[in-house]
């Protein structure tokens, strides 16, 4: 693979799902895994088998009928994790067993109860059994970026040589920042002898509003997998949104020149489709899906969209699947919005009637928010009813 071609591991049916309120059944799992293969996702985390025998089942059900990603099934160190993930993605033409431990010592002492020397040595054990199922192996290690530097280095190195050939690196909790990311993946990289046998990979949560900021830090410091997830959703805050790390790349690309394989058109819909089985409504300013990405209320903006869109958008709707911009109609709206809309409408008005249309739409907008076609046709209809009996 090409050194700028980032691979891009969606794990929107494994950390997504299995955040409060976005669990989805079978059927809507692989409604959504259908989706995710046509946006073009390289690998698609598609459950935790050991979790429930329905996520087992699903997973067996997408490895059965996606081709196309590598479909990822998540295990602990652990093997009766290890080998009920091995038996889910079995029928994949392309199966990777994702499997992880925590490294930092806070989850070693305080969680898992073990000492360093046991959690390299499950290590060993688990990404060797890992290994004998299917020649593409993930380590993860846990809460990596509060471990200790040179223990998570030997883990590293011992994960690589046990057969790894991805070695992801988590923020589990969305503490880092974008330089401290940075310098975390250029230390690891640099210091582990084997590195170079492994794609190194970045996992980053939105605890602190970082996760795309903090993926694209790692980027740049060697890491060529993403971990992200559609609109964002996973534990607590999130996940790094895959639609803003792969516009960045597009819009972006003097500063982060990398490709992706994502269908971009195929964004929106695909967000549309998440909120849809999940019924959890995306954030309406949330950047390149929400509903106010490409809708412009203040007169000044819509005066500039209208006569050059890049005045105020710096992509076109169409590249992420939405039909169009929106001028919305409130009491920032400027009279060149209410002039257009009225023409769209198909009502042809005089600079007089035009003012009077502004006027009263204002009004209204006052009164609630916005005004909508009806409301707009509405006011036209009074007017020109006012004229006739005026004419009269």
């Amino acid at each position: 693979m090409a050194d700028d071609r980032l691979i891009i591991f969606d794990t929107t049916l494994r950390d997504g799902e299995q955040a409060p309120g976005f669990s989805m059944n079978t059927a809507e799992k692989l409604q959504l895994a259908r989706q995710l293969q046509v946006l073009g996702v390289d690998v698609m985390e598609a459950g935790f088998p050991i979790a429930s025998k329905d996520d087992a089942e699903a997973v067996r059900l997408i490895a059965s009928e996606i081709d196309g990603p590598v479909i990822a099934g998540l295990a602990r160190c652990n093997p009766a994790d290890i080998e009920c993930a091995a038996e889910s993605v079995k029928p994949a033409r392309r199966s990777r067993i994702h499997t992880f431990i925590a490294t930092s010592d806070l989850h070693l002492e305080r969680k898992l109860r073990i000492s360093r020397d046991e959690c390299l040595q499950s290590v060993v054990d688990n990404v060797k059994l890992a290994r004998s199922f299917t020649d593409d192996v993930e380590f993860s290690a846990e809460d990596a970026t509060r471990s200790d530097t040179d223990f998570l280095c030997r883990v590293v190195e011992t994960a690589i040589d046990q057969g790894a050939t991805t070695i992801n690196l988590p923020d589990t909790v969305g503490y880092s920042t974008a330089d401290e990311i940075e310098q975390f993946f250029t230390g690891i990289i640099g210091r582990v002898p084997n590195a170079d046998r492994a794609v190194f990979s970045a996992h980053c949560h939105d605890d602190l509003g970082l996760a795309v900021a903090n993926s694209l830090a790692a980027v740049r410091a060697g890491c060529r997998q993403i971990e992200c997830t559609i609109n964002g959703i996973g534990e607590r805050a999130g996940n790094a949104s895959l639609e803003e790390l792969v516009m960045v790349t597009r819009v972006r690309n003097d500063r982060m020149p990398y490709a992706t394989g994502i269908r971009t058109t195929e964004i929106y819909p695909t967000s549309q489709l998440l909120s849809e089985l999940t019924r959890e409504p995306v954030q309406a300013n949330k950047a390149i899906v929400g509903r106010n990405a490409f809708a412009h209320e203040a007169g000044i903006h819509q005066d500039g969209v209208i006569k050059d869109r890049r005045t105020y958008e710096i992509m076109r709707p169409a590249d992420v699947g939405v039909a169009q911009s929106t001028l919305v109609l409130g009491k920032h709206s400027g009279r060149h919005a209410v002039k257009q809309r009225c023409e769209q409408l198909g009502f042809e008005l005089s600079r007089l009637e035009l003012d009077r249309v502004y006027r009263a739409m204002i009004d209204l907008a006052d009164r609630q928010k916005t005004v909508e076609d009806t409301d707009l046709a509405a006011i036209v209809a009074r007017l020109q009813t006012d004229r006739s009996a005026g004419a009269a």
